[in-house]
């Protein structure tokens, strides 16, 4: 009797805490209760809403991708008549191949893919060293320095424009001149503040017992993070690879800026200064063309880049 006293009052605190949790799911507000929900009424106005919702989105989204593809596949007349016509009196696909040889894509590319894996190589190095040792060497004013380079997300990108411009046409100390050549697009990349702050985040949620193991081992702090923590980190360096390819190759202010010689140009500024004498529909093509890399990295690593956002935001 007494053994079953006790196990009775053992289950009493588990009961207590599943009762409280079943209230607060209970005492939940939403826009629509589970009683109006559960009506025909209510169920029939919550799906209306619902569709009409994922349609509006869908068509604010996908809408100019579709004008976009398909004006590439219009003739000349049609993609510049207004009002625009929804679908193509007759498919082009020629457009796209004229594009891409008219407009010398394939040098384009071939350029941008080389700033922009070289800029991801020097982000990959210095970001990730800098990162490790704001979250694990502590450094003498890391929190004052991490601070400032976050200050730095607070100014416009345009404002930064014209001295980094100065200082890339003259470089201090070295008296380098950096216009047309790779480095000026390399190095103001490597200065990304954003992405230090999400390495610093992962590295920070990084239980401290596999360093110390490995600081017991013998291992330098430099060993620890070659052979510890850039294994485990692969999420984030996955996110910080995108950021940093997709960031060189939507840029067109600076490119246009600091590369003038046409045969170093970016994808983007490339297809600028050649616009002026080619068809519309045309142009519109090579777009298109010009898109599609980015929303293919996209959808290939869509749920790397959600789990590596998500990394490093909850210890436990």
């Amino acid at each position: 009797m007494a053994s079953n006293t006790l196990v009775s009052r053992r289950r009493v605190p588990g009961q207590r805490r599943a009762g409280r949790r079943a209230a607060d799911q209970g005492r939940q507000r939403t826009l629509i209760s589970s009683a109006q929900l559960a009506r025909p009424r209510g169920k029939a106005v919550y799906w209306i809403v619902f569709a009409l919702v994922i349609i509006l989105f869908t068509v604010a989204f996908l809408g100019p991708l579709y004008w976009m593809v398909t004006g590439g596949l219009k003739t000349t007349q049609e993609a510049v008549q207004s009002p625009p016509t929804a679908f193509p009196a007759s498919v082009h696909t020629e457009n796209y191949s004229r594009a891409w040889t008219v407009m010398d894509l394939s040098r384009l590319l071939f350029n941008t893919l080389y700033y922009a894996f070289g800029a991801l190589a020097f982000q990959l190095v210095l970001d990730v060293t800098a990162a490790y040792s704001l979250s694990r060497l502590r450094p003498v004013f890391g929190k004052a320095i991490l601070g400032m380079m976050l200050a730095t997300l607070m100014i416009p990108a345009t404002v930064l424009v014209v001295p980094q411009y100065l200082t890339v046409l003259d470089v201090p100390i070295v008296q380098r001149n950096l216009l047309n050549s790779p480095w000026v697009i390399w190095l103001p990349s490597v200065t990304n503040a954003f992405n230090i702050f999400l390495l610093k985040r992962f590295f920070d949620s990084i239980p401290g017992e596999l360093l110390d193991a490995a600081a017991i081992d013998g291992a330098s702090p430099l060993r620890t993070l070659r052979s510890v923590v850039l294994p485990i980190s692969r999420p984030i360096l996955g996110v910080v690879s995108i950021f940093a390819i997709v960031g060189v190759w939507k840029d067109f202010l600076w490119p246009m800026l600091t590369l003038p010689d046409p045969g170093k140009q970016t994808l983007n500024v490339g297809i600028y200064s050649l616009a002026s004498g080619v068809p519309e529909n045309v142009l519109i093509a090579a777009l298109t063309i010009a898109s599609v890399p980015t929303l293919l990295i996209f959808l290939l690593f869509q749920r790397n880049i959600m789990s590596g956002l998500t990394a490093g935001g909850l210890k436990g």
